[in-house]
């Protein structure tokens, strides 16, 4: 990581010296903080993203809804959120095209008890089992695979931490966590199950269609970049620089953090085959009509580039 360090400090020395000023172009970053997003933090604070001139602005929500808000009113530029949320505010009007994938896939597993009698997918028959949202693409993944062994279960709506909560009272019988949460659980005896059920795409990076049509190229640097931002996460997930980083915007445990990060990997390349399987997924549900033409969904500037 010190070779980008150097080379932005070098940067910066032989723009002093020649007398030459490079202008940034503003964008607004926003999202409901997540150690998913370490894309974005890293790309702000090791200067990732000046060194492809852009001047990105961080606005953190407390909810995804204000997140995709912010930029459905033009408030912001680019919104980081899970792939649902996006599908459906975009199928509702909302001024938003997906420009790349974030991550994949899904973080999302079950989270049982050390001593819990489910030790398959057909011991979920009849259970109660916590998740964020009945549409979350990991809700509906394991609400599938559960059905296709006439397995089902009762799915209860919970934010993660209530989740948690819940969990270990005893009220429900499993829950269906993220990281950083899912870690937080494994480190307290608590076992993660099924992994391979989730097979769905994670996280989206979308625009605001203004802002795409008004600056396209600013949306294509920002991709190069956050692609460098990737290869150098991936080179060590876990290494101090980046935990510290992920620590400072989410609020996570570092221990959670150090735990779960080799389970996040980050790519700009949309999936296409299982953004389609989850469109029809959320058709099936009833949250969607039909599902969204490329058009409709992906941004046109960015064809070629990362769908």
């Amino acid at each position: 990581m010190a070779k980008f360090r150097f080379l932005g400090v070098f940067g910066a020395c032989l723009l002093v010296f020649t007398g030459i000023a490079l202008a940034e172009d503003k964008v607004i970053a926003t999202d409901a903080a997540t150690t998913h997003h370490i894309g974005l933090y890293m790309g702000i604070d090791m200067g990732i993203f000046k060194k492809h001139g852009l001047d990105v602005e961080y606005l953190k929500h407390s909810t995804p809804a204000d997140a995709v808000k912010a930029v459905s009113e033009g408030k912001a530029d680019l919104l980081f959120n899970c792939p649902t949320a996006t599908i459906l505010e975009i199928s509702k009007g909302a001024p938003i095209r997906v420009i790349s994938q974030v991550k994949s896939p899904c973080t999302s597993i079950l989270t049982v008890p050390a001593n819990s009698p489910i030790k398959t997918i057909k011991d979920l028959g009849g259970k109660k089992v916590a998740g964020v949202s009945p549409t979350c693409e990991s809700v509906i993944a394991f609400v599938d695979a559960a059905n296709r062994e006439n397995a089902a279960f009762e799915t209860i709506k919970m934010p993660a931490k209530d989740a948690m909560a819940a969990l270990e009272k005893g009220e429900v019988d499993a829950c269906i966590l993220e990281e950083p949460f899912a870690s937080v659980m494994e480190l307290k005896g608590y076992d993660l199950k099924f992994r391979e059920v989730i097979q769905v795409p994670c996280r989206f990076l979308s625009a605001n269609v203004n802002f795409l049509k008004a600056k396209p190229d600013v949306a294509k640097r920002f991709i190069e970049a956050l692609k460098e931002v990737n290869e150098i996460y991936e080179e060590n997930p876990i290494a101090d620089e980046i935990v510290e980083i992920a620590a400072k915007y989410t609020g996570a445990s570092k221990e959670a953090i150090k735990h779960g990060m080799v389970r996040i990997h980050l790519t700009t390349d949309l999936n296409l085959i299982r953004i389609k399987a989850l469109q029809d997924s959320l058709v099936r549900v009833g949250a969607l009509k039909q599902p969204l033409k490329d058009e409709e969904l992906f941004a046109e500037e960015l064809k070629g580039i990362t769908w």
